[in-house]
Protein backbone atom coordinates (compact mmCIF):
# COMPACT_ATOMS: atom_id res chain seq x y z
CA UNK A 1 0.00 0.00 0.00
CA UNK A 2 1.19 3.35 -1.12
CA UNK A 3 2.78 5.19 1.91
CA UNK A 4 1.81 8.21 1.19
CA UNK A 5 -1.77 7.34 1.50
CA UNK A 6 -0.87 5.45 4.50
CA UNK A 7 0.07 8.84 6.12
CA UNK A 8 -2.89 10.64 5.18
CA UNK A 9 -5.48 7.87 6.94
CA UNK A 10 -3.53 7.83 10.00
CA UNK A 11 -3.53 11.71 10.66
CA UNK A 12 -6.25 11.98 12.89
CA UNK A 13 -5.15 9.22 15.31
CA UNK A 14 -1.31 10.82 15.30
CA UNK A 15 0.94 13.19 16.38
CA UNK A 16 3.53 14.10 15.56
CA UNK A 17 3.09 11.77 12.12
CA UNK A 18 5.42 8.77 11.61
CA UNK A 19 8.63 8.84 9.61
CA UNK A 20 9.11 7.26 6.37
CA UNK A 21 10.93 3.91 7.65
CA UNK A 22 7.75 3.42 9.75
CA UNK A 23 5.23 3.36 6.96
CA UNK A 24 7.29 1.20 5.08
CA UNK A 25 6.92 -1.01 8.25
CA UNK A 26 3.66 -0.73 7.86
CA UNK A 27 3.24 -0.98 4.57
CA UNK A 28 4.93 -4.83 4.71
CA UNK A 29 2.82 -5.43 7.05
CA UNK A 30 0.02 -4.93 5.55
CA UNK A 31 0.98 -6.83 2.39
CA UNK A 32 1.97 -10.06 5.07
CA UNK A 33 -1.62 -9.42 6.80
CA UNK A 34 -3.78 -9.88 3.63
CA UNK A 35 -1.96 -12.53 1.95
CA UNK A 36 -2.27 -15.05 5.35
CA UNK A 37 -5.53 -14.02 5.98
CA UNK A 38 -6.27 -15.98 2.94
CA UNK A 39 -5.39 -19.05 4.71
CA UNK A 40 -5.79 -18.45 8.08
CA UNK A 41 -8.76 -15.99 9.99
CA UNK A 42 -6.64 -13.18 11.33
CA UNK A 43 -8.87 -10.17 10.80
CA UNK A 44 -13.14 -9.56 9.34
CA UNK A 45 -11.39 -6.37 7.77
CA UNK A 46 -10.67 -7.25 3.87
CA UNK A 47 -9.81 -3.18 2.89
CA UNK A 48 -7.27 -1.97 3.03
CA UNK A 49 -7.63 1.48 4.25
CA UNK A 50 -9.94 -0.10 6.37
CA UNK A 51 -7.26 -1.94 7.86
CA UNK A 52 -4.93 1.43 8.53
CA UNK A 53 -7.73 3.39 10.41
CA UNK A 54 -9.69 0.74 12.10
CA UNK A 55 -6.46 -1.48 13.36
CA UNK A 56 -3.57 0.20 12.93
CA UNK A 57 -5.21 3.84 13.48
CA UNK A 58 -6.43 2.77 16.89
CA UNK A 59 -3.29 1.06 17.61
CA UNK A 60 -0.82 4.37 16.90
CA UNK A 61 -3.85 6.30 19.11
CA UNK A 62 -2.71 3.72 22.04
CA UNK A 63 0.95 4.32 21.12
CA UNK A 64 1.15 7.89 21.47
CA UNK A 65 -0.70 8.07 25.35
CA UNK A 66 1.62 5.15 26.92
CA UNK A 67 4.93 6.45 24.90
CA UNK A 68 4.25 10.05 23.66
CA UNK A 69 8.42 11.06 23.71
CA UNK A 70 9.56 7.53 22.27
CA UNK A 71 10.30 6.91 26.08
CA UNK A 72 13.24 9.94 25.66
CA UNK A 73 13.50 10.12 28.65
CA UNK A 74 11.82 7.27 30.19
CA UNK A 75 11.11 8.95 33.66
CA UNK A 76 8.67 11.72 33.91
CA UNK A 77 9.29 14.94 32.46
CA UNK A 78 9.67 17.07 35.99
CA UNK A 79 8.24 20.41 34.28
CA UNK A 80 5.79 18.21 32.32
CA UNK A 81 4.75 16.47 35.27
CA UNK A 82 4.49 19.90 37.73
CA UNK A 83 1.16 20.56 35.63
CA UNK A 84 -0.53 17.39 35.41
CA UNK A 85 -3.64 15.84 37.30
CA UNK A 86 -3.86 13.36 39.34
CA UNK A 87 -5.57 10.12 38.24
CA UNK A 88 -9.21 9.98 39.43
CA UNK A 89 -11.52 6.51 39.92
CA UNK A 90 -14.07 6.40 36.82
CA UNK A 91 -17.78 6.74 38.23
CA UNK A 92 -20.13 3.88 36.54
CA UNK A 93 -21.10 6.52 33.53
CA UNK A 94 -17.49 6.18 32.22
CA UNK A 95 -16.10 8.98 33.14
CA UNK A 96 -14.15 10.43 36.09
CA UNK A 97 -16.34 11.70 39.36
CA UNK A 98 -16.52 15.16 39.23
CA UNK A 99 -14.73 15.74 36.37
CA UNK A 100 -15.76 15.69 32.43
CA UNK A 101 -14.55 12.49 29.83
CA UNK A 102 -10.99 14.78 28.35
CA UNK A 103 -7.99 13.52 27.43
CA UNK A 104 -5.27 13.14 30.12
CA UNK A 105 -1.74 14.83 29.82
CA UNK A 106 0.58 12.79 27.68
CA UNK A 107 3.78 13.11 29.78
CA UNK A 108 5.45 9.44 30.78
CA UNK A 109 3.30 8.72 33.65
CA UNK A 110 2.82 5.57 32.55
CA UNK A 111 6.47 4.81 33.21
CA UNK A 112 6.31 4.92 36.54
CA UNK A 113 8.31 1.78 37.66
CA UNK A 114 11.24 3.63 36.22
CA UNK A 115 12.15 0.36 33.69
CA UNK A 116 14.05 1.50 31.19
CA UNK A 117 13.15 -0.14 28.83
CA UNK A 118 9.83 -0.94 29.95
CA UNK A 119 7.78 -4.56 29.59
CA UNK A 120 4.97 -4.17 27.32
CA UNK A 121 2.48 -7.79 27.72
CA UNK A 122 -0.35 -7.84 25.11
CA UNK A 123 -2.81 -10.53 26.00
CA UNK A 124 -4.49 -12.29 23.33
CA UNK A 125 -2.64 -10.81 20.79
CA UNK A 126 -4.08 -12.08 17.14
CA UNK A 127 -3.28 -10.19 14.65
CA UNK A 128 -0.99 -8.46 16.32
CA UNK A 129 -3.07 -5.52 17.11
CA UNK A 130 -2.00 -2.91 19.52
CA UNK A 131 1.19 -4.96 20.04
CA UNK A 132 3.39 -4.63 17.09
CA UNK A 133 1.98 -0.58 16.20
CA UNK A 134 3.18 -0.07 19.97
CA UNK A 135 6.54 -1.42 18.88
CA UNK A 136 7.05 0.06 15.12
CA UNK A 137 6.64 3.66 17.58
CA UNK A 138 8.18 2.70 20.28
CA UNK A 139 11.03 0.59 19.23
CA UNK A 140 13.06 0.22 22.22
CA UNK A 141 10.24 -1.39 24.21
CA UNK A 142 10.73 -5.32 25.30
CA UNK A 143 7.30 -6.78 24.02
CA UNK A 144 5.82 -9.99 24.74
CA UNK A 145 2.83 -11.28 22.96
CA UNK A 146 0.51 -13.68 24.43
CA UNK A 147 -1.69 -15.87 22.14
CA UNK A 148 -3.06 -19.22 22.36
CA UNK A 149 -3.90 -20.06 18.58
CA UNK A 150 -0.57 -21.39 17.09
CA UNK A 151 -1.55 -20.59 13.58
CA UNK A 152 -1.47 -16.52 14.95
CA UNK A 153 1.55 -17.41 16.62
CA UNK A 154 3.81 -17.96 13.65
CA UNK A 155 2.11 -15.25 11.91
CA UNK A 156 3.46 -12.83 14.44
CA UNK A 157 6.54 -13.94 14.46
CA UNK A 158 6.55 -13.80 10.55
CA UNK A 159 5.69 -10.48 11.36
CA UNK A 160 8.25 -9.80 13.56
CA UNK A 161 11.08 -11.17 11.38
CA UNK A 162 9.95 -9.41 8.15
CA UNK A 163 9.98 -5.68 10.24
CA UNK A 164 13.28 -6.81 11.84
CA UNK A 165 11.86 -6.12 15.13
CA UNK A 166 13.57 -7.19 17.96
CA UNK A 167 13.63 -7.66 22.03
CA UNK A 168 9.86 -9.66 21.16
CA UNK A 169 8.49 -12.78 22.14
CA UNK A 170 5.57 -14.61 21.75
CA UNK A 171 4.67 -16.89 23.70
CA UNK A 172 1.62 -19.45 22.06
CA UNK A 173 -0.03 -20.31 25.36
CA UNK A 174 -3.43 -18.62 27.48
CA UNK A 175 -3.37 -15.82 29.90
CA UNK A 176 -5.42 -18.14 32.43
CA UNK A 177 -2.45 -20.97 32.33
CA UNK A 178 0.29 -18.24 32.74
CA UNK A 179 1.63 -17.09 35.86
CA UNK A 180 4.33 -14.58 36.41
CA UNK A 181 7.36 -15.63 37.49
CA UNK A 182 11.09 -15.85 37.00
CA UNK A 183 10.87 -16.64 33.50
CA UNK A 184 7.41 -14.41 32.85
CA UNK A 185 8.25 -11.32 35.38
CA UNK A 186 5.45 -8.83 35.88
CA UNK A 187 5.11 -6.36 33.07
CA UNK A 188 4.84 -2.32 33.30
CA UNK A 189 2.57 -2.25 30.45
CA UNK A 190 -0.31 -4.92 30.04
CA UNK A 191 -2.33 -4.52 26.64
CA UNK A 192 -5.97 -5.58 25.66
CA UNK A 193 -7.93 -5.44 22.72
CA UNK A 194 -10.88 -7.57 21.16
CA UNK A 195 -10.13 -10.52 23.34
CA UNK A 196 -13.06 -13.40 24.22
CA UNK A 197 -13.76 -13.64 27.52
CA UNK A 198 -13.13 -10.18 28.34
CA UNK A 199 -14.85 -10.67 31.87
CA UNK A 200 -12.42 -13.55 32.61
CA UNK A 201 -9.17 -12.14 30.67
CA UNK A 202 -9.58 -9.32 32.57
CA UNK A 203 -9.05 -9.86 36.35
CA UNK A 204 -5.83 -12.02 34.96
CA UNK A 205 -4.60 -9.23 33.03
CA UNK A 206 -4.04 -7.37 36.46
CA UNK A 207 -2.23 -10.08 37.73
CA UNK A 208 -0.01 -9.49 34.90
CA UNK A 209 0.98 -5.97 36.46
CA UNK A 210 4.01 -5.01 37.93
CA UNK A 211 3.26 -2.05 41.13
CA UNK A 212 3.16 0.77 39.69
CA UNK A 213 2.37 -0.79 36.27
CA UNK A 214 -0.22 0.33 33.64
CA UNK A 215 -3.50 -1.70 32.17
CA UNK A 216 -4.41 -0.16 29.08
CA UNK A 217 -8.12 -1.24 27.41
CA UNK A 218 -9.35 -0.54 23.75
CA UNK A 219 -12.46 -0.89 24.04
CA UNK A 220 -16.71 0.23 23.74
CA UNK A 221 -18.17 2.51 25.83
CA UNK A 222 -20.41 0.14 27.17
CA UNK A 223 -17.75 -2.44 28.19
CA UNK A 224 -16.23 0.43 30.88
CA UNK A 225 -18.71 -0.51 33.64
CA UNK A 226 -17.99 -4.05 33.64
CA UNK A 227 -13.97 -2.77 34.00
CA UNK A 228 -15.24 -0.91 37.07
CA UNK A 229 -16.77 -4.43 38.68
CA UNK A 230 -13.46 -6.55 37.70
CA UNK A 231 -10.80 -4.53 38.76
CA UNK A 232 -9.92 -1.95 42.15
CA UNK A 233 -7.11 -0.10 39.56
CA UNK A 234 -7.03 3.50 39.13
CA UNK A 235 -8.63 5.44 35.57
CA UNK A 236 -7.89 8.19 33.81
CA UNK A 237 -10.70 9.78 32.17
CA UNK A 238 -11.73 7.45 29.03
CA UNK A 239 -10.30 9.13 26.18
CA UNK A 240 -12.59 8.73 22.62
CA UNK A 241 -11.23 6.71 19.83
CA UNK A 242 -11.27 9.02 16.46
CA UNK A 243 -13.59 7.92 13.95
CA UNK A 244 -15.57 6.03 15.99
CA UNK A 245 -18.71 6.25 18.10
CA UNK A 246 -18.34 3.90 20.93
CA UNK A 247 -14.67 2.92 21.04
CA UNK A 248 -12.64 3.92 23.83
CA UNK A 249 -9.06 3.74 25.30
CA UNK A 250 -9.01 3.66 28.77
CA UNK A 251 -5.52 3.49 31.07
CA UNK A 252 -5.55 2.67 34.77
CA UNK A 253 -2.63 1.70 37.00
CA UNK A 254 -1.95 -0.14 39.90
CA UNK A 255 -1.37 1.72 42.75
Amino acid sequence: MDTARIAALLEPFLEPPLAESQLDQISIYIDLLLRWNARINLTAIRQEEEIVTRHFGESFFLARHLFPASLKPCHPDPERAEGERPMQQLNHSGGAAGVPARPPSTGNWPLATGNCPPRVLDIGSGAGFPALPLKIWAPSIHLTLLESNHKKAVFLREVARALTLTNINVITGRAEATRPGPDFPPADVVTLRAVEHFETILPQAVTFLAPKGTLALLITTPQIPQVLTLTKLRWHPQISVPKSRSRVLLLGYRP
